[in-house]
């Protein structure tokens, strides 16, 4: 049976798999040098809500990290920075993609500081299914834009089982930063089960501002070769990284379209929510099915939808080791980002991981 420090381990693993896959290149200088990443190639076909169907093809997602691990006087220190050619994430009109930087952090024993996950993240991805949709990992938790949402600055505080997150404030005249604590439960039997609380300041007009915050609960249910993941969330003050708000999708990088507040100034409450099965085959085929769903207590007139719904059916081949190729067929009821508008998309894709 597998014992709690590998189990979270695995967990831990499931969540970030680019760093859950290394060429160990040897020891220099006391230190453990390695490198990894992955190179995907994908192939979208969009069947959109409104327009016209169209097909694009590229592997900007492929990434590249280095990793160093030494012990300094009876301490774990580790530096690690990766980054991927996502540098503008909606021009399709020139290949020379230029790298930016995902993460760049340091950890030691149980802290870690830099530009890496949040709390938010790490709240919900660990017990959540395997989806291919670059743009769509999250949809319905408290995390539901943590591909998009990376900090500046984070620090994370892991004794045991908790996880206490401080991160550069979205809202940039924030008086304290972003807040998240966290606490996950591990079996022996596998399960793993997590409850988390945000908190941070929102901007709620010309210097004026509100504490919003947010509770989240996420578990991961394992039986032999099928998994269970659900989650939930609910709050005030955390649509920025939960994806969805009173303006419908809404952005990190521009405030007046975090969807927070509503045209008073109030804040705006959401709610959402996911379920995933996941099951393995064989050794070589795997599947997964998730629907999510998140609402907005309160949206502008020009949004259509108070919800955003989304489902991912996949089906993912591994034919040599690290050597995957997939398929899935997914359906949003509305635009998140313009290279993931509201209807459906057909992903092909390739990736080699190392």
């Amino acid at each position: 049976m597998m014992n709690k420090k590998r189990l979270a381990m695995a967990v831990a693993l499931s969540a970030i798999s680019a760093q859950a896959y290394a060429l160990e290149l040897g020891e220099f200088g006391g230190a453990n040098l390695s490198i990894g990443g992955y190179v995907k190639a994908e192939g979208i076909f969009t069947d959109p809500d409104g327009g016209d169907r169209n097909f694009d093809a590229s592997a900007r997602q492929s990434r590249i990290n280095f990793k160093v691990d030494k012990d300094v006087q009876g301490h774990s220190v580790t530096g690690f920075i990766e980054g991927d050619f996502w540098d503008n994430a909606t021009d399709t009109s020139d290949t020379s993609y230029a790298m930016r930087l995902r993460h760049a952090y340091i950890q030691v024993d149980d802290f870690t500081l830099g530009q890496t996950w949040t709390g938010q993240f790490f709240a919900n991805a660990p017990f959540d299914v395997e989806i291919l949709d670059f743009y769509g990992t999250g949809v319905g938790t408290v995390s539901g834009s943590g591909a998009v949402v990376r900090p500046d600055l984070v620090l994370h505080y892991t004794p045991g089982g908790f996880r206490f997150s401080l991160q550069d404030p979205v809202y940039q005249d924030a008086d304290f930063p972003d807040m998240v604590a966290s606490y996950t439960h591990r079996t022996e039997a596998g399960h793993a089960f997590n409850a988390a609380v945000t908190g941070r300041e929102v901007e709620t007009g010309i210097d004026d501002s509100e504490f919003g915050a947010a509770f989240s609960l996420a578990a991961k249910l394992n039986f032999g070769a099928t998994s269970l993941a659900l989650s939930g969330y609910t709050g005030k003050g955390n649509n920025v990284y939960s994806g969805w708000g009173y303006n419908g999708a809404t952005s990190p990088i521009s405030m007046a379209a975090s969807g927070e507040v509503n045209a008073d100034g109030d804040l705006v409450s959401t709610t959402g929510y996911s379920a995933g099965v996941s099951h393995r085959f064989n050794e070589q085929f795997r599947g997964n099915i998730r629907y999510a769903q998140v609402e907005a207590d309160e949206v502008a007139p020009t949004v259509a939808d108070d919800t955003l719904e989304m489902i991912n059916v996949n089906l993912i081949y591994t034919y040599l080791p690290n050597l995957d190729f997939g398929i899935e067929w997914r359906d949003r009821n509305a635009t998140t980002m313009p290279l993931r508008p509201g209807g459906q998309q057909v992903e092909l894709m390739a990736m080699y991981k190392f």
